[in-house]
């Protein structure tokens, strides 16, 4: 150290009252965050990014995502019901992005690992179902009633899988209905696997979406209860990625709901429906029933000149004039039918 950088007395016993009073002033300049724009250091905002864990995916297309998997939850949950003739409850319970070796890590061993394919798409995804859903599914296939069921740490045998196959079948109806409103996506089950640490579709590093779901098989308390978790490289959406915002998404619903409403409306006008015209009604008893012989006559409280009641399916809706069109009996309708006081809206039909 040179004389010019060394401290005198004077300046040591200035320091160390300053010290000591808490008057110490730091004459260094205060640090400075450069960028290519002048502005305030104070204003800019510092935000902390995990270089490990980049987000790629914006808020809005991830709760776009979890909404198309809540749709996929709920059909699956109701197919999986109609296939088992039990209650099985489905739905989402997280949407975060991860990376592919993150979700691997958190995942049991053995498990129920599937591979699935998703053309037009590249790539590969996959669907792991824990073994607390896959064996009372199993069970209750075999005709189990899953009471005292022990969960085996083993992998599934031959027979084991090929029944988790037609549920899995089930979930590919189900994931490709729901994303038919972005794309037409043919899912179907590529491969299983029991060890998930022996699959590697995409990079240790690379961003995935994981969903989660749970799994409740029954009613009752003390039922079935477990996980599924969907993992969606992000290489793998990307090419649909701006068909995931929400303006494209309701635009694109709103276009759906239009197509399926002139569909059915279409559907409607060719289909028939069964017309009936009373002409009156009256009762009698039953010896008076017995009695009856041909000529005789039956009076009822109707005139004759006044309107026939015609009905549609077995409800009134119009009111007609009987006559005769070429050789044939005919109504002509006149008004709508009133029931009460009140007048039965019409039938809307085309021309």
């Amino acid at each position: 150290m040179s004389d010019a950088e060394m401290l005198d007395q004077k300046e040591v016993d200035a320091l160390l009252d300053a010290v000591e009073s808490g008057n110490l002033k730091d004459d260094q300049p205060p640090a400075r965050i450069f960028s290519r724009f002048r502005r305030d250091h104070e204003k800019v905002e510092i935000r902390v990014y995990d270089f490990k864990r980049p987000e790629r995916i914006g808020k809005d297309q991830m709760r776009t995502l979890r909404t198309l998997h809540e749709a996929f939850a709920r059909g699956f949950g109701a197919q999986m019901s109609g296939f088992l003739r039990s209650i099985v409850e489905v739905r989402v319970a997280s949407a975060e992005q991860m990376t592919y070796a993150e979700f691997i890590g958190s995942l049991p061993n053995p498990t129920c690992f599937t591979l699935l394919d998703c053309p037009p798409l590249g790539g590969q995804i996959c669907m792991e179902i824990s073994p607390l859903v896959v064996y009372p599914l199993v069970e209750r296939l075999l005709g189990g009633t899953n009471q005292n069921l022990m969960i085996p740490q083993r992998p599934l045998t031959g027979i084991e899988t090929r029944l988790m196959r037609r549920v899995l079948d089930l979930g590919m109806n189900a994931l490709t209905e729901a994303w038919s409103g972005v794309r037409e996506i043919d899912f179907s089950v590529a491969a299983m696997e029991s060890n998930p640490q022996l699959v590697e579709i995409v990079p240790p590093n690379e961003v995935v979406v994981m969903i989660g779901f749970e799994i409740r098989l029954g009613s009752r308390v003390g039922d079935g209860v477990g996980t599924m978790s969907l993992c969606i490289p992000y290489n793998v959406i990307e090419p649909v990625m701006d068909d995931l915002s929400t303006e494209n998404w309701f635009v694109a619903g709103d276009g759906r709901a239009r197509e399926a409403e002139e569909a059915i409306v279409s559907k409607l006008h060719d289909s028939t429906v069964q017309i009936e015209a009373t002409l009156a009604e009256t009762s009698i008893t039953l010896s008076d029933l017995g009695r009856l012989e041909v000529g005789d006559l039956l009076t009822t409280d109707r005139r004759a000149d006044q309107p026939v009641q015609v009905s549609v399916a077995g409800k009134p809706k119009f009111e007609a004039t009987l006559g005769q069109h070429r050789g044939m009996r005919a109504l002509r309708i006149v008004d709508p039918a009133k029931v009460g006081n009140s007048e039965v809206p019409t039938l809307e039909t085309g021309s």
